[in-house]
């Protein structure tokens, strides 16, 4: 998920809420975060929900979730960046694979830079 005009908004402590916040979602939809990262900007969750569960469900749910929370969690640190009520861009982008392993996945999103 990105943030609205990619402006570097999630604080390593924002990124540990949303982290969060997001497995305690996929556990409500009886599915589990794997592995999760990200950037200022943006974030990368590796998921594993049931069949039954869209994932593009999942996303606009948590980024709905999210982004009312942690506005009202932290008006002043959001303020800064954006006038309007906001915190996600309306894209993002769903990978489902099938031949990677688990392994390679989440050494990936490992990977990713962490300031």
């Amino acid at each position: 998920m990105v943030t609205k005009y990619r402006r570097p908004v999630l604080t390593p402590a924002l990124r540990t809420e949303v982290f969060a916040l997001a497995r305690e979602r996929a556990t409500q939809w009886s599915g589990e975060v794997l592995e999760a990262n990200g950037e200022s900007d943006h974030i990368h969750l590796l998921l594993a929900l049931p069949p039954h569960r869209a994932v593009a469900d999942f996303v606009n749910v948590l980024k709905t979730n999210t982004s009312r929370l942690l506005r009202k969690k932290h008006p002043e640190h959001f303020a800064r960046f954006y006038r309007e009520p906001v915190l996600w861009s309306l894209s993002y982008c769903i990978l489902s694979v099938g031949g990677a392993s688990l392994d390679v996945l989440k050494q990936y999103i490992e990977q990713q830079d962490t300031s």
